[in-house]
């Protein structure tokens, strides 16, 4: 007869840090002392279609490699003869793209790992306020919209409806758009940015405004970027935050109101391995699954269950295993790994139903998106959520007056519905009443406001449903 043994719940599983470009799963499989063995299995894919030909690595608790396989024609992998004990499972990078989400987490009863699936997401290509930002597969930058503040990097401050190359912009890996401004990291770990600098939001050491790129001074070995109403955060490879611009209600983490016109580490805060600039506020989550913010909190946006402003990082209540993060104008949400199904949280501002659980009313401390799971990614916008889904399906719910969920109404929604007529998506960005969307083909697909020609389709019209952008 086949021995089956409990599993020790009280093990901790160790905390692992997330690569730009990676993710992790982590499954713990049950620990007999028997010559039991077990299959590890699972299905990589991008915007629902499978991936063939990624090397996945399969390596013990103290990360040696024990072997590596490669994806089949539909996308799949497996290990076999494995003993009991912690695994990670990492498959390799690919161009412009992260696999999220960045770990699974399985408590085995004797049972093989199967169903361990990874979609990947192109994250930091795409991002919009009122203006988009797009990031190309040859590491140049494209940009169109508001133009006010020079945030379109093209030397003008002339508005366009059309994508324009940034100037003298290569060797791109990730973009991030704040409102009146635009930060990108290059593959030398340096920050660049480029747009409004009122209050030193571009790291510079100056508060002029620069219609093309400058880069941030003092800065180096950066992962990871995320650019806020009038602040910046950067992400050092060390797990360290840094933070410049704005600091009127402590976004920036250092315990003061000062702002900064040059990057300053957040103090007391180490092993944050994703992070998110909201207005006025920050998010960052630890290797440990916990989320931590500062900043304003008017709305309940730290989700520490108050409504106080806080100048340094305060741990969100009751939240962890998180593994994805993103912050709205006034509102947060994250994705939480249950073992089995990624879970979506919500907190902060619920004037227009942005958080997603069926109510308009404040939350000042995480809840449940509620029937809703299979999701890669998230994006908050300004009173509305987007998420995209593993089978490449984009949902949204909240604010919806100028038809940025992309459901062909202007229907207010307190609960997720699908965009219609878009799917294959593998990245998402919400921005001032429009939403955003790249598909597996390397198209950009926009809708709602279209005011200073943010959906780049050469009009100034709004569309209830997707259009797409004319990219050269």
């Amino acid at each position: 007869m086949t021995k089956y043994c409990p599993l020790d719940r009280t093990k901790l599983l160790a905390a692992i840090p997330l690569l730009l470009l990676s993710a992790v799963t982590m499954m713990m499989l049950s620990g007999c002392s028997d010559s039991r063995t077990y299959t590890v299995s699972g299905k990589i894919t991008s915007g629902g279609a499978p991936l063939s030909g990624i090397i996945v690595t399969f390596a013990d608790e103290n990360s040696n490699t024990i072997e590596t396989t490669t994806t089949d024609a539909n996308g799949n992998y497996s290990f076999t003869d494995v003993s009991g004990g912690i695994y990670t499972v990492t498959p390799s990078r690919t161009s412009f793209g992260i696999f999220t989400p960045p770990f699974r987490k399985a408590f085995l009863d004797g049972l093989s790992a199967v169903g361990f699936n990874f979609s990947v997401t192109n994250a930091g290509r795409l991002g919009g306020t009122n203006h988009t930002v797009f990031l190309k597969t040859d590491g140049t930058v494209r940009t169109w919209g508001n133009n006010s503040n020079g945030q379109l990097g093209n030397g003008t401050t002339t508005n366009s409806a059309l994508p324009v190359e940034v100037t003298g912009l290569t060797g791109i890996t990730a973009v991030s758009a704040g409102n009146t401004h635009t930060a990108a990291l290059k593959t030398d770990g340096t920050v660049w940015t480029w747009g409004n600098n009122t209050t030193g939001q571009l790291g510079n050491g100056s508060t002029t405004q620069s219609t093309t790129p400058v880069q941030v001074i003092d800065l180096a070995d950066v992962t990871a970027i995320s650019a806020g109403s009038d602040h910046t955060v950067a992400l050092k490879t060390d797990g360290t935050v840094w933070t410049w611009g704005s600091n009127s209600n402590g976004q920036l983490g250092n315990g003061s109101t000062l702002s900064s016109s040059a990057p300053l580490q957040v103090p007391g805060l180490s092993n944050i391995t994703a992070i998110a600039a909201g207005s006025n506020y920050t998010l960052a989550l630890k290797n440990d699954g916990t989320v931590w913010a500062w900043g304003n909190n008017s709305n309940g946006q730290l989700g520490d269950g108050s409504t106080t402003q806080s100048y340094v990082p305060v741990q969100t209540s009751s939240l962890s295993n998180v593994i994805a993060i993103a912050a709205g104008f006034s509102h947060a949400v994250a994705l939480r790994n249950d073992a089995t199904i990624v879970s979506v949280w919500t907190w902060g501002n619920n004037t227009n139903g942005q958080l997603g659980d069926g109510t308009t009313s404040q939350r000042n401390a995480p809840v449940q998106v509620p029937n809703f799971s299979n999701v890669a990614s998230v994006a908050a916008g300004n009173d509305h959520t987007v998420a995209l889904k593993n089978d490449g399906t984009v949902w949204t719910w909240g604010n919806n007056s100028n038809g940025q969920l992309g459901d062909g109404t202007t229907n207010q929604r307190d609960v997720p519905v699908q965009a219609g007529g878009i799917s294959g998506v593998t990245a998402v960005a919400a921005g001032y009443q429009y939403t955003a969307a790249l598909k597996v083909d390397n198209t950009v697909w926009t809708w709602g406001n279209n005011n200073y020609g943010q959906l780049g389709n050469g009009a100034t019209t709004g569309s209830l449903t997707p259009v797409q952008a004319q990219l050269p």
